[in-house]
């Protein structure tokens, strides 16, 4: 049984909106005709503030539906992309009692010094502060809020059980909009927020993957307990409070493109990204890499979702609607009513807006995510996934926008492309993927006439078939030097026919 607790203050919250939503029924006129402050951003306001009254849980499923313009409104959008987790701060006295039971009753002597009075961070499950090692290093501690991990598993059972009941009264919205499947996304999300040594686990796996990029650093994990982590500290500022006029044009270009290019390499080689990217969770200083923390949030995709992803932004590289179409429809599944004819026309006149525009001229992340107000409406079903890797892009180019706007996010992947297929290219040829091609062979024996069958009705229907475009030569970028296989033109041949090879696989 859900907590009763919980549910109580559920009910409170939802009452005071419904008393809210009445006397804004009774008051159509007044300030609402007045100005600015409408009823549909006053309704948003009231929602930010009920989910933020809620709790941690329904703050991240606050900052999730920022994403999905396919199911609140822009009033919405906007008020609940401003839950970026900043709680008041608690004093020190509430979290002591973590650091004794974490670290025990001498924790004092693991630190020099600890600042107890000035968080450095202030977030729905813990609090930051700054603090000094014996050695003299500077680090920052990470405690849980009490209390927080019970309160969100309850959350959690409550939030699943009202999931369910809504399916079986809204069938024809559950169709398209799988909310159970959509709340599991930000389960698995959450849980590494909830136990601070499988955050500690991430930061390990990313700072493998960072030691790649000249300007990408993760910190140090230097202690971990469930409940208090102990990091080096990030250098500089939130990207967000950066001094843009500090760095050169050529570090702010550079620094961009590795934050772009190191998200690529998370979504489709690892196939494991940081999920909440957005300004406060990225450091920059003059001279310094940028610094990602906070990895309590990670997303993590299987290979025909990332493969799926890649294939939509290839045919976005390529500005080719239709295909973009086709790979949006792969990453989900079509329903009784879906017409995909319509949404292929919706994204023949989205993607020329979307190919060659710079961060200046137009928002990425929203756009991607606008694709799901199309989809919805054409009866597109669309992968519960899609929340959280539209939420992930969202933030990163937000984060970007502030040091180096006049980036192209379609240019850094088409820059970018050649290594991400090249490492794909080394995975298929590995020897477990051998041994899966051979078993794949043997197994699908009896399906191969009717594959066969598949592959000339699509011949016939001219379905099948490789569109290459000349485009200007692209930039030299420092991680390519050991390998060169040729101009943008063959890196978009390549990754067309390896994505191709896969799709077909999979269908």
């Amino acid at each position: 049984m859900v907590s009763s607790g919980r549910g109580r203050l559920l009910l409170r919250v939802l009452g005071r909106l419904a008393g809210c939503e009445a006397a804004r029924v009774v008051n159509r006129t007044g300030r609402a005709a007045a100005g600015e402050d409408t009823n549909a951003l006053r309704r948003a306001r009231d929602l930010r503030g009920a989910l933020e009254s809620l709790g941690p849980f329904y703050i991240k499923v606050g900052q999730m539906l920022a994403t999905r313009p396919d199911i609140v409104t822009p009033e919405m959008i906007t008020e609940f992309e401003k839950l970026q987790d900043q709680a008041a701060p608690a004093p020190f006295t509430e979290f002591e009692p973590v650091l004794t039971e974490e670290l025990g009753p001498l924790w004092r002597r693991s630190f020099r010094d600890i600042d107890t009075h000035n968080p450095l961070g202030t977030a729905s499950l813990s609090q930051v502060y700054r603090a000094e090692l014996p050695s003299g290093r500077q680090v920052a501690v990470k405690i849980q809020r009490p209390g927080v991990r019970e309160t969100v598993a309850a959350d959690m059972r409550l939030m699943g059980t009202l999931a369910r009941v809504a399916a079986r009264r809204a069938p024809r919205f559950n169709e398209v909009i799988d909310v159970e499947a959509m709340l599991g996304v930000v389960f698995d999300a959450m849980r590494p927020e909830l136990d601070f040594v499988m955050e500690a686990r991430n930061m390990a796996e990313a700072g493998k993957a960072a030691a790649d990029f000249e300007y990408i650093a993760v910190p140090d994990v230097l202690k971990a307990t469930p409940r208090v982590l102990v990091q080096s500290l990030a250098p500089g500022r939130p990207i967000r409070e950066a001094d843009r006029d500090a760095f050169s044009a050529e570090e702010r270009a550079a620094i961009g493109r590795d934050l772009l290019a190191f998200m690529y390499r998370g979504y489709f080689v690892d196939r494991v990204f940081h999920a909440d990217p957005h300004p406060g969770n990225v450091f920059v200083e003059p001279g310094e890499p940028a610094t990602l923390i906070d990895w309590g949030m990670v997303g993590r995709i299987d290979r025909p979702m990332s493969t799926s992803i890649l294939l939509m932004l290839l045919n976005l590289a390529m500005n080719d609607g239709a295909g973009t179409a086709r790979a949006w429809i792969d990453m989900g599944s079509t329903t009784s009513w879906t017409n995909a004819s319509a949404f292929a026309g919706d994204m023949a006149a989205l993607v020329p807006q979307i190919a060659t525009a710079s961060l200046e001229e137009l928002n990425f992340g929203v756009t991607l995510t606008a694709v799901l107000q199309h989809s919805t409406r054409r009866g597109i079903r669309t992968s519960p996934m899609v929340s959280i890797l539209g939420k992930s892009f969202a933030n990163i180019e937000g984060s970007i926008r502030h040091l180096s706007p006049e980036l192209s996010i379609i240019e850094v992947f088409s820059e970018e492309l050649l290594g991400i297929v090249t490492d794909l290219i080394k995975e298929n040829i590995s020897p477990h993927q051998a041994v899966r091609t051979a078993l794949e062979v043997i197994t699908a024996g009896a399906a191969a006439p009717q594959q066969l069958r598949g592959v000339t009705r699509d011949l016939s229907n001219s379905d099948l078939s490789m569109r290459m475009t000349l485009n200007r030569p692209r930039r030299p970028h420092h991680r390519e030097a050991a390998l060169r296989l040729g101009p943008m033109e063959a890196a978009l041949a390549i990754g067309a026919a390896l994505l191709w090879h896969h799709q077909s696989k999979l269908g």
